[in-house]
């Protein structure tokens, strides 16, 4: 045993003097316990209050954020929302109106997955907060056809065997719309730069660079 394990030895009496009891320390309890108390000293007065009057407010859901209110075109509908200001633009389309056909990728912006139109240009929706942009018309791949009717790009990719799996469809075909309204689809090479930013790990890059260049020759 130790020095700091050496016992150290009392009695404590009970209220009223009916009961004595015998209690044992080691040193090192002793010096553990008066470290303890040390430190609680050394905590400024008030600073447990303090810290709790700085806790942001919360809601009944939990969430320490006041939600937003904004209104979205979506495929041509007005759609009022309240929404946490966190949300991501992709999430609300996903979640909030159940538009599942925008595909969650890499969620970093790297993959083109979820590519739609706002105001009629193509973003990643993954990277922006819904409520930046409150008032605009958003396009997503279900709102391309007019009843059965397909998107001239919808019926090419089609016609040129553009997906596999079809995961990144989707955000391909919401992408080459907007690189043919861009108008940078006049050459192979040219599609396959301003396309560069969808990915498709099936490989089918031949069949989607005809298709965006066969629609672009039909809008």
């Amino acid at each position: 045993m130790s020095e700091d394990d050496t016992p150290e030895s009392g009695e404590a009496r009970l209220s009223g003097g009916a009961e004595t009891v015998h209690y044992e320390f080691s040193r090192r309890d002793v010096l553990q316990m008066a470290a303890g108390a040390a430190t609680l000293a050394a905590i400024p007065p008030g600073t447990a209050e303090a810290a709790s009057s700085t806790t942001a407010p919360t809601n009944q859901e939990g969430t320490s954020v006041t939600p937003a209110r904004i209104r979205l075109t979506v495929n041509g509908h007005l759609r009022e929302l309240e929404l946490d200001r966190r949300q991501s633009l992709l999430d609300v389309l996903r979640e909030t109106l159940d538009l599942t056909g925008t595909k969650k990728g890499c969620n970093q912006g790297a993959c083109g997955a979820c590519t739609i139109l706002v105001d009629g240009k193509r973003i990643n929706s993954c990277l922006t907060l819904a409520v930046m942009h409150d008032g605009a018309a958003i396009t997503t791949i279900e709102g391309l056809s007019k009843g059965d009717e397909l998107h001239p790009l919808q019926a090419a990719f089609i016609e040129h065997d553009g997906l596999q799996c079809g995961f990144c469809t989707s955000g391909q075909i919401m992408s080459g719309v907007g690189c043919i309204a861009e108008g940078h689809a006049h050459l192979p090479e040219e599609i396959r730069f301003w396309m560069s930013g969808n990915i498709c790990r099936c490989g089918a890059y031949p069949g989607i660079v005809a298709a965006v260049a066969d629609a672009a020759g039909r809008t």
